[in-house]
């Protein structure tokens, strides 16, 4: 069928509609009437992202995607178990530090850079008389 709007014009094929059983025959207010039901919608549902005063929306179902839980090796576990530990001793010293220049009267700026501090290392002896006791830990 040749259709012309606004003076463009462009072939329609409507769609055909096919319809179910055509000897389902019911009554409604006394009258026969014969049902025809469509086998598939008449109406194309959009696939395309729809968005209304800023709100995305669609006429299809949208499936939420299930994250999966990152599994991590046990050695990667037990790194980061060791470096986080090493950072709470790190910041214990550091606290401790910072006390004892507040009680001294010295100024507590000078704890922040403190030789442990800078090169990132915890001096064992602290490690081994003020770290938590590894029979907590069994």
């Amino acid at each position: 069928m040749k259709l012309t709007y606004r003076g463009v014009s462009y072939d329609y094929n409507p769609p055909q509609v096919e319809y179910g059983d055509p000897t389902q025959v019911g009554k409604y207010r006394g009258v026969d009437i014969r049902f025809r039901n469509p086998k598939k919608p008449l109406v194309l549902q959009p696939t395309l992202d729809l968005i209304y005063r800023g709100a995305h929306y669609t006429s299809q179902p949208v499936a939420e995607a299930v994250a999966a839980p990152a599994t991590t090796s046990i050695q990667e576990r037990a790194r980061q178990l060791m470096m986080n530990h090493h950072r709470v001793v790190k910041r214990r010293q550091q606290s401790m530090l910072t006390r004892l220049d507040a009680r001294v009267g010295l100024d507590s700026g000078k704890a922040s850079s403190y030789w442990n501090h800078i090169q990132g290392k915890v001096h064992p002896s602290f490690g081994m008389a003020y770290d938590r006791s590894q029979a907590a830990m069994s």
